[in-house]
């Protein structure tokens, strides 16, 4: 039950990053490797907020939203303009901007490792039929589902959740429809760096802050979207809940594979179906 527990938790944060990643890639047909740059970055602007005020809580409502502003600022200044442009030169501009993250980060808060104090109404454990687990990784695991539902509700039953859809099915019969899809656009985006920011405060009492921990996390992110279909919330879904549990449970059972059985899995959703479980188009 422990390592199902676990699993899920790591499916949850999986899913918190990945989800803004496959719906940008599925309507915007845009490669965007600087998505775990943010993750980062929401990790530190928690970390100084939360030192600063002394507040777990505050530092959870100041990561997203940050992550959310410099994301936003990135997408006015450089990626509206690549929308069009090769795969190969949306490739090396973000990866180009993962290090210039990684500099910036060293630059303003050092090469260290720093860790987020867990709240102290989340600490200690409970029991889970009649085993103990720490609450602060079942928090995890309800802003995982809560932001599933979310969002679930959120493209299935609002009028921009239709817009995002008609967005991601065809772009153009949409504009011509009358839907702004550049605004739409806008949005998603924003959308998926604050869930990437909620991502990096959510996770840093767990896996503690350091420069580079968007490039260990990106791949999981990038496998994630791959076998579930970019472009698809349930795909998002599925493919977080596979990964998570895979590597979860390899790390426990085959720890000499560990490593490899995400990318076996991965290899064996492509060679049945290429374009991923729940993929759009």
């Amino acid at each position: 039950m422990i390592q199902i527990l676990n699993g899920l938790q790591l499916s949850m944060l999986l899913f918190l990053l990945s989800v803004g990643l496959s719906v940008v890639l599925g309507l915007m047909n845009f490669v965007n490797l600087a998505h775990g740059t943010l993750y980062m970055i929401g990790a530190y602007i928690g970390l100084s907020v939360a030192r600063t005020t002394g507040s777990f809580w505050l530092a959870l409502i100041a990561a997203p939203l940050g992550a959310g502003l410099i994301g936003s600022l990135l997408y006015q200044v450089l990626f509206r303009r690549m929308q069009s442009a090769n795969p190969v030169k949306q490739v090396l501009l973000t990866f180009g901007l993962v290090y210039v993250g990684l500099d910036a980060v060293r630059l303003l808060w050092g090469n260290y490792s720093y860790s987020v104090a867990v709240p102290p109404v989340l600490a200690g454990q409970i029991s889970v039929l009649g085993e103990p687990y720490p609450i602060y990784r079942l928090f995890i695991i309800a802003v995982g589902l809560v932001t599933m539902a979310a969002l679930y509700l959120g493209l299935e039953r609002t009028r921009l959740g239709a817009m995002v859809r008609a967005g991601v099915d065809d772009k153009e019969t949409a504009a011509c429809l009358g839907i702004d899809t550049d605004r739409v656009f806008f949005l998603v985006f924003g959308i998926g760096c604050f869930l990437a920011g909620l991502a990096g405060i959510v996770a840093a009492p767990v896996l503690s802050v350091y420069p580079g921990m968007d490039i260990a996390i990106l791949i999981f992110t990038l496998i994630v979207v791959v076998v579930g279909g970019p472009g698809s919330l349930s795909g998002a879904v599925v493919g977080s809940l596979l990964i998570g549990m895979a590597d979860t449970f390899g790390r426990v059972l085959l720890p000499e594979f560990a490593s490899f059985l995400i990318y076996a899995l991965m290899a064996l959703v492509l060679l049945v179906r290429p374009q991923g479980l729940f993929a759009v188009r």
